[in-house]
């Protein structure tokens, strides 16, 4: 049995950082090393824990995430990292790329989406320690944007992961299309595509993931917070 993924978490909100924990617990194969909720602290846990991956927030109150980012590479480190981040801008996520995260994830993190994240990293550490030498085919199955771009020889269709097919996946953009200023929870789209909120959810989180869909908090009547889909403005 492999050894349990070490992770560190670098989040400035307590609360932010347990519900971060305590999602990692629940995914096999992963073990939180240590919380750190400021990028002084973040360093000196990976420094000393060198954890497999950290998951790494932006902004937090002694400095930018992106700066203990650039450090981590400019010093060599070999712990991988995850942006966990409320920061839309395209300049943020093209220098993340830049500084080599395996994933960027924004905020509210859902647990799909950070599920989703880390079996794709525990699957590409596998793979890696199995290879013993490379071929192409196997560099673009290690390389998440060229395996998730490329088009299927002779589809001209890109992939789609596992658990979403186009059929479905078409109901749910049209539902989109014929209400474009139209916010929608999953049980809402579930309704109207026929299916449940579950696997509604996880054909919105797939758009999100895509930027084909924007994603926010709404609090509903008796507080409890939401989550409501929307075509980007």
């Amino acid at each position: 049995m492999n050894p349990a993924i070490s992770v560190v978490i670098a989040e400035d909100d307590p609360q932010i950082a347990e519900i971060q924990r305590r999602f990692i617990e629940r995914i096999d194969g992963f073990e939180v090393r240590g919380i750190a909720h400021d990028t002084r602290d973040a360093a000196d846990l990976v420094e000393v824990m060198q954890p497999d991956l950290l998951l790494l927030d932006i902004q937090f109150p002694d400095g930018n995430g992106l700066e203990l980012l650039r450090r981590l590479r400019t010093d060599n480190s070999a712990t991988d990292v995850v942006m966990i981040t409320a920061a839309k801008e395209v300049e943020t996520l093209t220098e993340a790329l830049r500084w080599g995260v395996f994933d960027y994830i924004l905020k509210p993190v859902v647990f799909d989406r950070l599920q989703q994240a880390l079996g794709n990293y525990r699957a590409h550490r596998e793979r890696l320690l199995q290879l013993q030498s490379l071929s192409q085919q196997e560099v673009d199955g290690l390389l998440p944007r060229t395996a998730s771009t490329a088009p299927k020889a002779g589809t001209g269709i890109a992939s789609l992961p596992k658990g979403i097919d186009t059929l479905t996946l078409e109901k749910v953009r049209k539902v989109f299309k014929g209400q474009p200023a139209e916010s929608l929870s999953a049980e809402q789209v579930g309704d109207r595509i026929g299916s449940s909120r579950t696997t509604a959810r996880r054909y919105l989180e797939y758009l999100v993931g895509t930027q084909e869909l924007m994603a926010d908090v709404a609090y509903g009547s008796v507080g409890r917070p939401e989550r409501q889909y929307r075509l980007p403005r």
